[in-house]
């Protein structure tokens, strides 16, 4: 097998069962510390987990471990070579696919995989064997003449993650492997990780998606270049034994009830979850705050198993509040009809490939919409439509009752989006981009100024006003775009994955904003692979090979997936299922048509 072939490589040495050895290592941008005192162990035929919020040293710790990076102070080794004595035998003992993976876009997925052999000293001709053992591993084998620019998010990846294993490493380094993958891609991706670990290999998985980290054998959590655990996520979880509970049935106050949970001194965290909240309590508190909010509400308050996201939170002191100063400042939204979007029969296609195919549904005023679905399956394209940035080729779109073909400036002025690939202008500084676009969206003389003035104070940009977008962390950025994206006080906001890649403390700060906006009346329209992120929605549409394959609460859709195996689905459950049936159900089309 492959990784069996990559384990036996000589490149895999060092102390027994001991991969990767971090004593007392620090890194320092400057008198920035990036990492300090930093110790730790990562075993063969394990998958180890590498979780903290953003700026918290993830990537930094990958890139000294590939021997990218010297250490200001301390040692690291990995398979027995020390990162910085001994460099070329770091780059032949480790494959490293980092978060901004390098495919050649214009080039196909076989090509990208001869080039990548070549550079690392192989002999591309001589490899065939290996490619073929790859491209089975994959599951790319049907799409080798494919450009890489044409693939699927979860096809880059794992392109991405073939040409990582080109060399046979011992010790194989994943920074954010599942960041814009949708749950179907990431089985795929565990599939293959699992398998490289049972036959020996060392892998690290890098991610701010903590239903990942949860699947890991042992964690490292870092937080501001520390370590603040080290070991499996289940003693972690353990911690917090008595501690999660769930306001079930709050329904249609689920929104106001999660800003009020948040002020409790005794929570610590809180999210919606469909119809109920899920709340954790803070060491020590008893339940006599949330008990009493509970018979106020109606609700019943019921115990609830921890999980590594509970704990993750808790150990970096607790989630943000449950007010947006975002939402407060915005005055109520007032529309003519309670349907602010709609869409019927609206199909796009691009010659003889068919992205969205005949989907129609309806966006009451106020309501949160989660548009989900595979890579590839349409969303993006049906956003774009609805947006005015793409012209359907038949059917109809309207926002707040303005008709896309007819009136597409007047529309535009009615909505706010953030794009799924980083939407701000890179020549341009944070100030700019706000400036920018403010006066994109009309924004003039002394309100202008206060709009951009509010923008900076709630998000938190003054320290970055005179730097470029692509040089901010990524939860900064993304709270740029975010900014950027409700300067006008739009009463529809369309959000494409606007929280992909950012640590779980930014993910509830974003969604205490759009929480916060539809309590105001606007109208949200959200794409997101946090299958945690769709219990916010009050209705998600599934999208499936271009087409509307589901639309339901996401209570709903949970039950469409209850079974004697899952008698308490997960959204991804859920996800999962649909996807599956759907699969099951062309494949009988299929057959009665042959």
């Amino acid at each position: 097998m492959l990784a069996a072939s990559a384990t036996s490589s000589p490149a895999r040495e060092g102390n027994g069962d001991v991969a990767v050895v971090i004593d007392r290592l620090s890194k320092h941008f400057g008198s920035a510390p990036a990492l300090q005192d930093l110790s730790a162990q990562i075993s063969y035929g394990r998958l180890t987990g590498l979780v903290g919020p953003d700026g918290a040293g993830k990537t930094t710790l990958m890139r000294i471990l590939t021997g990218l990076l010297v250490p200001t102070s301390g040692h690291a080794t990995v398979a027995g070579f020390d990162v910085a004595d001994d460099n070329d035998a770091i780059h032949v003992a480790t494959g490293y696919m980092p978060q901004r993976f390098g495919l050649y876009e214009d080039l196909s997925v076989m090509e990208n995989m001869r080039l990548y052999a070549q550079l690392r000293g192989m002999d591309a001709d001589g490899h065939a064997d290996l490619f073929a053992q790859l491209l089975d591993f994959t599951r790319l084998a049907p799409f080798t003449g494919r450009l890489a620019g044409k693939l699927s998010g979860g096809m880059k990846q794992k392109l991405g993650l073939a040409c990582a294993l080109m060399a046979r490493p011992a010790v194989l380094l994943l920074d954010e492997p599942g960041v814009g993958v949708d749950p179907v891609s990431r089985q795929d991706l565990w599939r293959m990780v699992q398998a490289l670990t049972d036959e020996g290999m060392a892998v690290v998985w890098s991610t701010a998606n903590l239903d990942e980290a949860e699947r890991c054998d042992n964690v490292l959590l870092l937080n501001e270049g520390q370590l603040a655990y080290d070991g499996p996520p289940g003693e972690l979880t353990a911690r917090l034994t008595s501690r999660s509970f769930r306001l079930e049935q709050v329904g249609d106050q689920r929104r106001a009830v999660l800003a009020e949970v948040l002020s409790l001194d005794s929570v610590g965290d809180g999210v919606i979850q469909g119809a109920g909240v899920r709340v954790v309590l803070r060491a020590d508190a008893g339940t006599e705050q949330i008990s009493a909010l509970a018979d106020r509400v109606g609700a019943q308050l019921k115990a609830v198993p921890a999980r590594f996201e509970d704990a993750f939170i808790d150990l970096l002191g607790g989630g943000p509040g449950g007010t947006s100063a975002l939402a407060e400042g915005m005055p109520p939204v007032e529309l003519a009809s309670d349907v602010a979007v709609s869409c019927r029969d609206l199909t796009k296609r691009f010659g003889d490939f068919t992205a969205t195919d005949m989907v129609s549904f309806e966006v009451r005023k106020g309501e949160i919409f989660g548009l989900l679905g595979p890579n590839g399956a349409g969303k993006s394209t049906t956003f774009k439509m609805l947006c005015g940035l793409l012209k359907p080729t038949s059917g109809e779109a309207q926002v707040v009752g303005l008709y896309l073909r007819r009136a597409t400036g007047a529309a535009k002025g009615q909505l706010g989006y953030m794009a799924q690939k980083f939407s701000l202008y890179g020549l341009l500084s944070v100030r700019q981009n706000l400036e920018f676009s403010a006066g994109v969206y009309g924004l003039k003389g002394a309100a202008r100024q206060a709009r951009i003035d509010e923008m900076i104070d709630i998000f938190g940009l003054q320290p970055w006003l005179s730097a470029a977008p692509e040089s901010l962390p990524l939860g900064v950025r993304q709270r740029l775009a975010l900014a950027c994206a409700v300067m006008h006080r739009p009463p529809v906001l369309f959000l494409d994955e606007p929280t992909s890649g950012v640590d779980p403390i930014t993910r509830r700060e974003f969604w205490t904003h759009i929480n916060g906006l539809a309590r105001k009346g606007v109208t949200v329209m959200v794409t997101t692979h946090f299958m945690d992120e769709a219990e916010y929605c009050d209705r998600v549409a599934m999208l499936y090979r271009a087409r509307l394959i589901a639309l339901d609460t996401p209570d709903a859709l949970k039950r469409s997936a209850i079974s004697d195996l899952r008698p308490d689905p997960t959204m991804e459950d859920a996800f999962i299922h649909l996807v599956e049936a759907e699969d099951r159900a062309d494949e009988a089309r299929s057959g009665v048509a042959a």
